[in-house]
């Protein structure tokens, strides 16, 4: 049960309301205390001792409110997460994009993870890219998120030892330095990634992208919120592009121009036209 002393069920629509409007991210009885908790936290943090202070000051103060949003976000990731996913990006998606679809004419080929956390999943992109493409083909990839804490650990590219569980042997050899406390990823890679603040309500202004990854991350929106998002995606993807999102996630049901995609390693979706 929700502890009515700190948050009334008064406070927790006005809160809820806000984040929905700012951020499209929906907050219900189930995840309430998840909310409770980082609010909790925030305040402490602060010295506020009620949540009706904070709520005016994140009314009228945006760098508080952008930092609130940061905190109330899950960053759960990893190297490698999904391992399916990648096979099929590395065994299906880029050959088939140089193959057929871009016909053979080497290019530039243009990547998005949306909702990167900090970095796990666009660096293992990179890393892939670096094993697979063959020159002269390259590849840019553009990183966003929500938190800045979590783009500044992305964009600072070290990882405690613990952080680093997935990553081949062959892989960590090539592509980190250690150092005392973890690993660094090397600069030649970082130089491939573009990590950019980014509110996912909105239009990322990108366009022409070959592959998007946007995975666990809608599951934390309404219906109608999902949607919109896709068809931002729908916007900024190139004709014949791909999209991955989490194995949990589905477009089934959804009024989407998206076409599901069943490969032998994962299922996906892409953009035909």
């Amino acid at each position: 049960m929700a502890d009515a002393a700190f948050l009334s069920d008064a406070d927790f629509e006005q809160y809820r309301a806000l984040i929905y409007a700012e951020s499209d991210i929906t907050f219900t009885a189930t995840n309430r205390s998840i909310l409770e908790s980082r609010l909790k936290e925030r305040l402490r943090e602060k010295g506020i001792n009620s949540p009706k202070i904070y709520f005016a000051e994140i009314s009228r103060d945006k760098e508080e409110l952008r930092g609130f949003l940061d905190l109330i976000t899950t960053n759960l990731t990893r190297f490698f997460r999904n391992q399916a996913h990648f096979d099929a990006f590395e065994k299906f998606v880029v050959p088939e994009l140089i193959k057929n679809i871009k016909k053979g004419s080497p290019g530039t080929l243009r990547i998005w993870s949306a909702g990167c956390s900090t970095g796990e999943e666009p660096y293992t992109i990179a890393m892939l890219m670096n094993e697979i493409l063959p020159p002269p083909w390259k590849y840019e990839i553009v990183a966003s998120d929500i938190s800045l804490k979590c783009l500044m650990t992305a964009k600072e590219g070290f990882y405690t030892e613990s952080r680093i569980v997935g990553i081949p042997d062959s892989y960590l050899a090539k592509y980190f330095d250690k150092m005392e406390g973890g690993y660094k990823i090397h600069p030649d890679i970082q130089s491939k990634i573009r990590f950019d603040y980014h509110n996912l309500k909105n239009d990322s202004g990108l366009r022409g992208l070959d592959i998007v990854f946007c995975r666990n991350v809608i599951i934390y929106f309404d219906e109608p919120a999902q949607k919109a998002v896709i068809n931002r995606f729908w916007d900024a993807m190139a004709p014949k592009s791909f999209l991955f999102i989490g194995h949990s996630e589905s477009l089934f049901g959804m009024d989407t121009k998206f076409e599901f995609l069943k490969t032998e390693w994962a299922t996906l979706y892409r953009k035909f036209t």
